[in-house]
């Protein structure tokens, strides 16, 4: 998965000859962190430290890690193109070994004439292949082009999905290519178009359409228990690129200035824990989306994004719904 990427890295570290690097993974590949780091002792004269905290994607690069090593490495994950990093921190990117074999025909059903192509940075190789069969049968495709936090045209990140938004005036729908439900749902919520998920994992082809109408439906029952809150905890992520103070500012503006209590605070992990000791009817999430959306049924009181908070205090209707997100 990663070994055409370390001669690179090997190269990087010599280059620059540093001799103390962190090393930092997400949860799915930290069991490969030992592996590499004897393969990585073989071949350089660094010595490793690993960063363990959990790592939730290139926005999570630990502001302290210098404290421990002069470099870091972030394995699988795509540099953020508008989120400014030191020349001492580098992205080893992950890719799956999968391909598409017949799924492609499975999936040409469910799609439209226009059809807009969507991939997590694990499978953006299959979008070219995509691309060509779906032509080839008779059908136009569309690659939309991101905002600065994307790296790669038709890329799509659980904080952003600026590649759907950027086409979406111009295909009948999309197709996602990926595991997992939430990049594909965002990407649908986010358009209004229908998402169709070819997972190259599993081997399977399914619809947003019924899932979106789901969630839809406990954002709803979110929104409509926290109209009535009389004071709101308002998250600011203490990630560097997750943090939004100025839309936590706004929060705070737009609650007091309808008469409720709203405070503020800081939080590197958002948990039911860390949030415990505070008293509130309802919480506002300006971290990563995935807070509110992904991991609400967590949390003891209705934890809201901003554009949701709007909809419980009036100041936009629920038809004016729109999904979250971290844009650059």
């Amino acid at each position: 998965m990663f070994d055409e990427a370390l001669d690179g890295l090997c190269s990087w570290l010599e280059v620059n000859g540093w001799s103390k690097v962190a090393l930092q993974f997400p949860e799915g590949i930290k069991s490969r962190a030992q592996g590499l780091i004897d393969a990585l002792t073989e071949r350089t004269s660094c010595s490793f430290i690993i960063m363990g905290d959990p790592c939730y994607g290139a926005c999570d690069v630990p502001r302290d890690f210098e404290d421990y090593a002069e470099a870091l490495v972030q394995f699988g994950h795509s540099r953020i193109p508008g989120l400014p990093v030191g020349d001492n921190v580098m992205f080893i990117e992950m890719r799956a070994d999968v391909g598409l074999s017949g799924l492609i025909n499975e999936a040409l059903p469910h799609l439209g004439q226009k059809v807009g192509l969507l991939a997590t940075l694990q499978y953006l190789d299959l979008i070219g292949e995509a691309e060509y069969l779906i032509r080839s049968a008779g059908k136009d495709v569309a690659i939309g082009e991101g905002d600065r936090r994307i790296s790669y045209p038709g890329q799509v990140l659980g904080c952003n999905h600026s590649s759907s938004t950027s086409i979406a005036d111009h295909v009948d729908g999309f197709l996602f290519l990926g595991e997992g439900n939430f990049h594909a749902l965002a990407a649908s919520l986010g358009t209004g178009k229908s998402v169709t998920v070819l997972d190259p994992v599993r081997r399977e082809i399914r619809s947003m359409d019924q899932l979106r109408d789901r969630l839809l439906r406990q954002r709803f029952a979110a929104i409509s228990a926290s109209q009535e809150a009389g004071s709101f905890l308002v998250i600011v992520s203490g990630k560097t690129g997750q943090r939004r103070q100025a839309l936590a500012d706004r929060a705070v503006d737009l609650i007091r200035s309808k008469g409720r209590r709203a405070y503020s605070i800081v939080l590197e992990e958002i948990s039911p824990s860390a949030l415990l000791h505070y008293k509130a009817d309802a919480y506002v999430s300006t971290a990563c989306p995935r807070v509110a959306i992904d991991d609400a049924g967590m949390f003891s009181r209705p934890m809201l994004t901003f554009p949701e908070l709007q909809i419980a205090l009036g100041v936009l209707d629920w038809e004016g719904y729109i999904f979250d997100s971290i844009e650059d």
